[in-house]
């Protein structure tokens, strides 16, 4: 366990750090950043699940109603990283940030809403509580976060479509990349022909660092899916505020994003809503192992 919790927080802590790798592309457009990950995403997925000789059972597995969910999240998955890098490269990493620390609430509603799943009374209490947060930052800042609320539910209708699609973690990328592959190469193929590219034309650096954004986005993946076959579902529930948390303290510390009063007081209340919301999920879980242990354990066990 304690090997799957070292591969879960380096997964969490590539994906926090992240600001510093996207910084370094400003000389590139954002969508120009989000079409070259998927491009050389698809193409590192591609050749790892060649070599590991499962292209044939990848394309036996996909039908055309496969496909289609893929390409579905695929395009989710487009549109938060898009969002993502243009926040980053724009000065608003802190409110990127506070996305995906609500991020676990809104798919929790997704999980009502789409699944029928069922909110216990204190949980729906705190997702009100985390919803007042977000509604005290609109009317104190006098503007919707609305890079906040475009990453949290891109992300949580992007791991909705998880819960739906067959395929494991490395094929499913590897699908979903594979999906939107064309679009992104042929958006690319238009700007080098534009001659507005950044590929090439923007340096070596920045064409080496586009060209890396396939590895970048696969080594965080490889380790988080290692980490999650070793340790516990309420166990990566915590690790996963490690992301929000080391972007939070990079774009106030580091890149000095304003942070005023009233961001600070939102910020507090979605916060307290998400520490009770993971305690009393961890309280009612571990209750619900007590009991079931209780229920197996035999007479003599008892009598002991």
């Amino acid at each position: 366990m304690k090997k799957g919790i070292i591969f879960a927080l380096i997964g969490y802590a590539i994906w926090g750090f992240f600001p510093l790798f996207f910084k370094t592309l400003q000389a590139a457009p954002a969508f120009q950043i989000m079409a070259h990950r998927v491009v050389w995403s698809f193409l590192l997925m591609a050749a790892i699940i060649f070599f590991r000789r499962e292209m044939k059972s990848l394309l036996a597995a996909v039908t055309w109603r496969i496909f289609g969910l893929y390409l579905i999240a695929g395009t989710l998955l487009a549109i938060n990283w898009v969002t993502y890098v243009w926040a980053v490269n724009s000065g608003f990493v802190v409110e990127a940030s506070l996305g995906y620390f609500i991020n676990p609430l809104v798919s929790v509603l997704l999980g009502v809403i789409f699944l029928r799943e069922r909110l216990r009374p204190v949980q729906w209490l705190l997702v009100i509580l985390a919803a007042a947060g977000v509604t005290y930052l609109t009317i104190s800042t006098g503007k919707l976060p609305w890079i906040s609320l475009v990453l949290a539910l891109s992300f949580g209708m992007y791991g909705l479509m998880k819960k739906i699609t067959p395929l494991g973690s490395l094929k499913g990328l590897t699908l979903e990349t594979a999906a939107v592959f064309l679009p992104a190469l042929t958006f690319l193929i238009v700007e080098q022909v534009r001659g507005v590219g950044a590929f090439v034309n923007a340096g070596l650096g920045t064409t080496l660092l586009l060209a890396a954004t396939g590895i970048v986005t696969a080594v965080p993946l490889i380790f988080f899916s290692a980490g999650t076959r070793l340790v516990p579902l309420t166990t990566i529930g915590l690790l996963q505020y490690v992301t929000p948390t080391a972007q939070f303290f990079l774009g106030v510390f580091v890149f000095k994003e304003p942070f005023s009063s009233d961001r600070i007081v939102g910020f507090i209340i979605i916060w307290i809503a998400l520490i009770l919301f993971t305690l009393e999920n961890l309280i009612h879980n571990g209750s619900l192992r007590i009991r079931a242990s209780a229920k197996t354990a035999s007479p003599s066990d008892l009598k002991s």
